[in-house]
């Protein structure tokens, strides 16, 4: 680096953008309605001022920097010559260069965002690395599908769906399917090459389509599925091993257990070797995974290969393949296939025959057919392409459990169907076979090119399985007898598989190919589901899972391996393949379901970002895709289905409870946003009917010096009042200019957002700078929120020091902004007193309902008692009576308009008629308006102007003057007699105010605007105070400020202090000028 010359590291970059916001935060002071006072010197927590050139330029390095500067990004230097970019050498200085940002890019290093942790940079860095050890599309993607793909339903289950549904609707079972699995796949693919997908697959592709809460729930369900699909497979070669391959290893010879030939000790035992001999393999590393993976898929793709071939040259190879055939049903292996042979059998068995049906106990003592029908011993069971085989297998064959053929029930000497078949039944049996289309893209983060590979491997895979299951189908129904194929467990033939007699050259090449086929499945599904796991884990959504996120030196989720494999044991322990595979079918398919989601929604909102690569997708078909998923879903189980629905909602509720906090750009929030743009546009048609109304709140609040509101009250109380319903902005102005307070206005909104969070309030949060804090908060008033979505209510904390400071004047503001505006307005007095969310209040809510105001004053107690705070208060309204009003039928009236309102309340009518002044009414009005001509006159200092206002209203207070009305004042000489009087005895109580001059003495009598205006608040005072004084809350209407340029700002203020005097918690209400309520449904 050049002598000389500035070396600034990316903190102290990113220090000289913000040396502003530290100053302010450090020490400025802030004043009423969050106003900063710029003139403040800022200092340090220890006092020290700070000092903002802490990253000056030293002055002997002027001349180079203006010359050349060497700017240190992520420890490499670059140089801005300023011949050729000194126009935007500023940007430079605090951005990557641009031939240093290229070659990253192309050589995959991560360039974080500005808006990812140090921890989330470093994760995907260590993703990135080690490309070389890295797989392509064969061995990551393609191969391990396939595997995955062709399980044991194939070899089991194949032939009986042939011989059951027929040629024709079994192919339909196999296209459904088949089409699921490739919709889904075509979604993924376009997700897929939309950007990198690092480690963790099919979860990493929805939780970023779909959200954190989406993503995190199906990611669970789909890893607890792929876990247990281990076990399904292990189970399944387990059952082949002891049943077909080695009878003769049963270790345990209990009495066979439903569903199985064998005791299940036995599949717990060997499935237990199994699972770790498997575990051990994926352990030394996934590369030695993909090596044993070769080995057995390639005897499964021989056994497949064999099956082809044993169709082509049967029945030379499969001549001993025949069975005893009786109408159009098989007889069991090892009875005889003759009336002779079965009469000799009875006889064998004491004239007590067990074959009751077709056959029947005749007169003479002999079996004879219950129908037309002859037994035909031999049948080729696989007579290969002659005769009308095909079409004998054409037609569908469902029939109820026990029966031999539709309609007829079964002897014990034929075979039959141990479950009802139906086409939904079948299509839920076959639905299995096709899953495993996401073992390639759990192992994305083992990919060189995941974007390029996902894609062409997984749809090259089901395109491969679709062609073998079809061609299986068409082979098996042109081969096989249709009466041996559904022979659903070979018992005709002696209990043999029925596809292995099939095969070429041996039907060992199908049994071991079989066996090995559900080990290399299980293999695949214990190495993707650990790295599952751990991506879920990294994205710390679900915190119980983050200790499953560390990986070893090596790279392998160890962590998330062993709870692998203590799950997958928990399912071999079950050791029931009929119980396992629902719960397996549901989870595969609700991951499907969401990733054809999260296509359609990207493919319909059309975000900015949504550029995939792959260009073969529609949202039409991955809407098909979600429809046939989820009616997939509910065909195979839908008490599965429901609880796999109700386990996702409980995990996704959790974490959206939790507060999600990660931003990935989902179509979630895209869909969100269109859906408010739409719901904005909606309300802009007009204002929303009276029935609608509620107050939709704007709540100014006072910054400290932390940018911390000092009502907090006043947030509790607003949410008490919305209880989650509603807009409300919760608001601040900041004194200064925006350029030059953004840091201060960035860290007041920080630090209000979390002040909302903590009092459990569902707000939007705003702050602005201005150099006028009045005129700002006019700005907020008038310009809050957007379209149809606005606030109709304003709401704020009356201010406690308003007569020695001038916040008096920006309170009045405000009320006559609201008031233009046709606002309604909301003012908490003594909001310190008022109870947090949570605190309990018990006792009343006093209405006093003074003027009518478009019914807010009854509507708002009405909604601060549902929520559990107020929930134990009871209401109670007082109206005031004017002097020509009947107060008995006010009453009536008002009983009869609450109990159609439906509010439960009790009524009092309260008769102020006295209008006489009092002298205690004359002396205060007396002395507010001289203490405000004389701050006026004197213009003095803040200081001298609070002592000066303390001796006034110190020696107004005579003794023996009190609130308490005073004698009565004759009407007709209350101008005279009564100045007289209050002048005199204030005279007398102040001789240092005598001893000003004649421009400073007192006037004669106080305005009489004045004096009517304070017998009124001292009036209703008494009245309110003698009521009310121990209500939890007193509801009144607040009066109208007077005219601008008219004067009276301070002695409107004196008014409402004079009306709440002795009152601990007012809320002060003043109406919109339109109506809230209404009486009819």
């Amino acid at each position: 680096m050049a002598s000389g010359a500035v070396r600034f590291t990316v903190q102290e970059a990113s220090d000289l953008a913000e040396d502003a916001v530290e100053l302010r935060n450090t020490g400025a002071t802030l004043t009423s309605y969050g106003a900063i006072d710029p003139d403040k010197k800022a200092t340090t927590s220890d006092g020290v001022a700070a000092n903002s050139s802490s990253h000056s330029i030293p002055a002997g390095s002027q001349r180079a920097y203006q010359n050349l500067a060497d700017i240190e990004r992520d420890g490499e230097a670059f140089q801005v010559a300023e011949c050729n970019l000194a126009l935007f050498e500023t940007e430079i200085a605090s951005r990557p260069k641009i031939s240093s940002l290229l070659s990253r890019l192309a050589n995959s290093e991560y360039v974080p965002n500005s808006d990812e942790t140090e921890a989330e940079t470093a994760l995907q860095k260590s993703q990135l690395e080690d490309q070389s050890n890295k797989m392509g599309t064969l061995m990551g993607v393609y191969l391990p599908c396939l595997q995955n793909i062709l399980g044991v339903i194939l070899f089991l289950r194949l032939t009986w769906i042939v011989g059951i549904a027929g040629v024709g609707q079994s192919l339909g079972i196999v296209l459904i399917c088949c089409s699921c699995t490739l919709l889904t796949a075509i979604s993924m693919s376009a997700i897929a090459t939309n950007g990198r997908v690092p480690a963790g697959g099919s979860y990493y592709m929805i939780s970023r389509a779909l959200g954190p809460e989406f993503g995190g729930a199906v990611g669970v369900l789909f890893y607890l599925g792929t876990t247990f699909a281990s076990s399904l497979y292990i189970l399944g070669a387990v059952e082949l091993l002891l049943t077909y391959i080695a009878p003769s290893m049963v270790i345990v010879k209990g009495a066979a257990s439903e569903g199985a030939s064998v005791d299940l000790n036995n599949y717990r035992f060997y499935g237990t070797f199994i699972l770790i001999f498997l575990a051990l393999i994926v352990f030394i590393g996934v590369k030695y995974v993909n090596y044993s993976a070769m080995i057995f898929l390639g005897c499964v793709l021989l056994s497949i290969f064999s099956i082809y071939i044993g169709t082509f040259v049967a029945p030379a190879h499969t001549g001993d393949v025949d069975f005893c055939r009786f109408d159009n049903t098989a007889i069991k292996s090892g009875l005889p296939c003759s009336f002779d042979g079965m009469n000799e059998r009875a006889m064998e068995m004491n004239n007590s025959p067990p074959f009751i049906n077709p056959f029947y106990l005749a007169d003479s003592g002999l079996l004879k057919p219950r129908f037309n029908g002859s037994f035909q011993a031999g049948t080729l069971g696989i007579p290969g392409f002659k005769g009308n085989v095909f079409s004998d297998n054409s037609d569908s064959n469902y029939m109820e459990s026990g029966e031999a053929r539709p309609g007829i029930a079964a002897s014990p000497a034929q075979t039959a169907q141990d479950i009802t078949t139906t086409f939904t039944v079948l299509l839920a049996i076959f639905f299995p076979s096709v899953t495993g289309i996401m073992a390639g893209s759990n192992r994305s983060g083992d990919l060189k090119d995941a974007q390029d590979s996902i894609p062409k491997g997984t749809i090259g895979a089901i395109l491969t399985t679709s062609a073998i299951y079809l061609s299986c189908v068409l082979l098996f129904g042109a081969t096989i007898d249709p009466v041996l194929l559904r022979d659903k467990f070979g018992e005709s033939i002696g209990g043999k598989l029925v596809v292995a007699e099939l095969c070429w050259p041996n039907p060992w090449v199908i049994l071991i190919g079989s066996f090995l086929s559900t080990v290399g499945a299980g293999l695949q599904s214990l190495t993707g589901a650990p790295r599952l796991l751990q991506a879920i884990a990294r994205d710390n959504l679900i915190p119980m899972l983050g200790l499953f996120g560390v990986a070893s030196k090596s790279g392998e989720p160890i962590r998330a391996l062993i709870l692998t494999v203590f799950l997958s044991e928990i399912g071999i322990l079950i050791a029931s393949l009929d119980k396992v595979a629902p719960i397996i079918t549901m989870f595969f398919l609700m991951c499907y379901a969401f990733v054809n989601l999260a296509c359609t929604l990207q493919s319909l909102l059309k975000p900015p970002n949504w550029r995939p690569r792959f260009r073969y997708y529609h949202w039409g078909a991955s809407f098909v895709g979600v429809c046939l998923c989820v009616v997939l879903m509910f065909i195979s189980s839908w008490y599965y289905a429901l609880a796999a629905f109700t386990v996702a909602v409980v995990i996704y509720k959790y974490i959206e409870f939790r507060g999600a906090e990660k931003e990935w750009g989902d179509g979630i929030r895209g869909l969100s946003l269109q859906a408010a743009r739409f719901a904005l546009l909606r309300l802009e048609d007009g204002p929303p009917h009276t029935k609608n109304w509620r107050p939709q709140l704007l709540l100014l609040t006072r910054l400290d010096d932390e940018f911390l509101p000092t009502d907090r009250n006043l947030l509790s109380f607003a949410s008490q009042l919305k209880t989650g319903k509603g807009l409300s902005l919760v608001s601040t102005v900041i004194k200064g200019n925006f350029v030059d307070s953004f840091g201060e206005v960035t860290a007041a909104k920080h630090r209000l957002k979390g002040a909302i969070r903590e009092e459990k309030m569902k707000a939007f949060c705003q702050v602005i700078a201005s150099p006028d804090v009045t005129e700002g908060l006019s700005y907020l008033v008038q310009g809050s929120g957007l379209g149809g979505m606005t606030h109709n209510t304003v709401m704020l904390s009356w201010p406690q020091s308003w007569k020695t400071k001038d916040t008096w004047k920006k309170f009045v503001h405000i009320i006559r902004v609201v008031s233009a505006g046709h606002h309604a307005m909301l003012v908490m007095k003594g909001h310190d007193q008022f109870p947090t969310n949570v605190d309990r209040v018990s006792g009343t809510i006093d209405i006093w309902w003074v003027v009518h105001d478009g019914g807010l004053l009854m509507l708002l107690p009405f909604l601060l008692k549902q929520h559990k705070v107020w929930r134990s208060c009871k209401l109670r309204i007082f109206t005031v009576a004017q002097m020509e009003d009947n107060s008995l039928q006010m009453r009536r009236d008002l009983e009869s308009f609450l109990y159609q309102l439906r509010i439960e309340a009790e009524v009092e009518v309260v008769e102020m008629l006295d209008s006489d002044i009092t002298a205690y009414t004359y002396e205060r009005t007396l002395v507010m308006e001289e203490r405000q001509r004389m701050v006026q006159d004197l213009n003095l200092s803040k200081k001298e102007k609070k002592l000066e206002v303390n001796a006034i209203v110190d020696n107004a207070h005579v003794p023996g003057a009190s609130h308490n009305p005073g004698p009565a004042i004759d009407p007709a000489s209350r101008r005279v007699s009564g100045a007289s009087q209050v002048l005199s005895s204030t005279s007398r109580n102040m001789p240092s105010m005598l001893a000003q001059p004649e421009s400073l003495q007192m006037p004669s009598a106080p305005g009489i605007g004045n004096v009517r205006r304070m017998n009124t608040a001292v009036k209703l005072n008494e009245i309110v105070v003698n009521r009310s004084h121990k209500a939890q809350l007193v509801v009144v209407n607040l009066p109208g400020p007077p005219k601008a340029d008219t004067g009276g700002e301070e002695s409107y203020m004196e008014f409402v202090e004079v009306m709440t005097e002795g009152l601990e918690r007012v809320l002060l209400v003043r109406g919109g000028g339109r109506e809230v309520i209404t009486v009819f449904s």
